[in-house]
């Protein structure tokens, strides 16, 4: 039977595409139905018709999923942040714990792979210490923030996120009182005109201290004592910034920061380790979890104080400083030079002096020093973004010989990849361990690790 757009059908759900969408078969059609559940019996509409499958919206669902949830957000079906609300969080582990898996299989062509249980959560809700929310204005002309719906730029008004902790509320509503107040234009995407962008919020987890940077279309905003002493009124309040951002892009963030009031950056800490965070800063959002993610790989890593270590897309030095309470020496290297001024700063504020720290393109920086300056590893950590690493850093890792590997990865599928590579040339995989990083979400973190298979 051919099936075309708007066709109604009837499935029953039996697997789970990498994005969380539910996958089911009408007369051999497959089916890909976003919300639908592993176990529902759901009534969806084609929306896209090819040759041999197809993607579905979700219209009805006949018979519930014994793992089917209740979402704690309103808005879960609309917003694209959280793919998972509807299936149980047990689920959701065996969900993330298959991704690895098959894409280990698959792409890596891995077999008997050496997994260990996926690390979960504690806290479900509210874990996130950053957050994002752009500002506009609805069709009532009434100014809005919150979150994009799935694949597009409308915002989903909603100021308290299930994910978000409760100060981005107390924000939000401060900011666009404000604007109300003073008549400040949102920014508006399709004309380039107006003022505020974004509302970038961070909070220190164990500090509780409180940071907000004002995106702007331009240098200064509008009565800006009157807010100053608004948000102040806010208890934990640290730091408030303006980020100049006047280019017609969806890049967030630009690269000017302008300090309104308090200190341009925050401290929080993982385990035994104190970072300072500013604005642009990489730092995981999950504190929690990253504690458990780094102490991973620091056993991965199996550091007995003689080793000499290279940290790979260091960032402000958080694995780096982790690495350097057990190793001899680190050396970390990092694209950005703000975040590398963190991490120098980050390592003085611990008293660590056994790192050093570097400006540039991993895929640049190790083969330089490694040829020219002779340096070498016993130990290489990578945690690059989601593209993976570059081949010729793998190259040069693979020429440094170091004695075993640690690959922190934020994508399964170029994890797998790398992976490949590294194997196919003299490592063995010795340990694989997915962390759940971010509970709601198709998101999974992974820990690997890989030793040089003469030792």
């Amino acid at each position: 039977m051919e099936f075309r757009k708007n066709d109604l059908v009837t499935l029953e759900i039996e697997d789970c595409g990498i994005d969380g969408e539910g996958i089911g078969k009408a007369d051999g059609f497959t089916v890909f139905v976003k919300d639908a559940v592993i176990g529902d019996t759901v009534t969806a509409k084609i929306i896209k018709a090819k040759k041999n499958y197809g993607y579905g919206r979700l219209m009805e669902v006949l018979k519930p999923s014994p793992y089917r949830v209740e979402p704690k957000c309103e808005f879960a079906r609309q917003c694209g942040g959280c793919q998972l609300q509807a299936l149980s969080y047990d689920q959701q582990l065996v969900f993330k714990t298959n991704k690895v898996k098959g894409h280990l299989e698959r792409i890596g062509g891995f077999t008997d792979i050496p997994m260990e249980p996926i690390i979960g959560m504690d806290e479900l809700f509210h874990y996130r210490n950053k957050a994002q929310f752009p500002v506009g204005r609805n069709k009532e002309g009434k100014i809005v923030t919150g979150f994009y719906a799935g694949r597009t730029h409308n915002i989903i008004e909603n100021r308290d996120c299930a994910l978000g902790v409760a100060e981005n509320k107390e924000v939000l509503d401060r900011v666009i009182a404000h604007m109300e107040k003073y008549e400040i234009e949102p920014y508006n995407e399709a004309t380039g005109k107006g003022l505020v962008r974004h509302v970038l919020i961070r909070y220190g987890y164990f500090t509780k201290e409180v940071m907000v940077c004002l995106i702007l279309n331009g240098n200064k905003i509008p009565k800006e004592e009157q807010l100053v002493k608004s948000l102040c009124e806010i208890p934990g309040m640290t730091s408030i910034t303006i980020n100049v951002n006047k280019k017609r892009s969806n890049v967030i963030l630009g690269e000017e920061i302008c300090l309104l009031w308090g200190q341009e950056y925050i401290t929080d800490r993982i385990g035994d380790i104190s970072y300072q965070i500013s604005p642009l800063s990489f730092y995981q959002v999950n504190p929690m979890q990253t504690q458990k993610l780094y102490a991973k790989a620091l056993e991965y890593a199996d550091l007995h104080g003689q080793e000499t270590v290279w940290d790979l897309y260091c960032g402000i030095g958080t694995i780096s400083l982790f690495l350097a309470q057990k190793a001899k020496f680190v050396r970390g290297v990092e694209i950005v030079p703000a975040a590398i001024e963190n991490a120098k700063e980050n390592a003085k504020l611990n008293g660590l002096e056994n790192t050093e720290f570097f400006v540039g393109k991993a895929e640049e920086v190790l083969p330089r020093e490694y040829k020219k300056n002779g340096v070498y590893a016993d130990v290489i950590v990578v945690d690059p973004p989601r593209k993976g690493c570059d081949e010729t850093l793998l190259e040069t890792m693979i020429e440094m010989n170091p004695e075993r590997i640690v690959y922190v990865s934020c994508d399964s599928a170029t994890l797998a990849r790398d992976l490949k590579y590294l194997c196919e040339r003299g490592y063995e995989l010795r340990k694989v361990c997915p962390v759940d990083q971010f509970g709601m979400t198709v998101h999974v973190e992974t820990v690997v690790g890989l030793q040089r298979k003469d030792t």
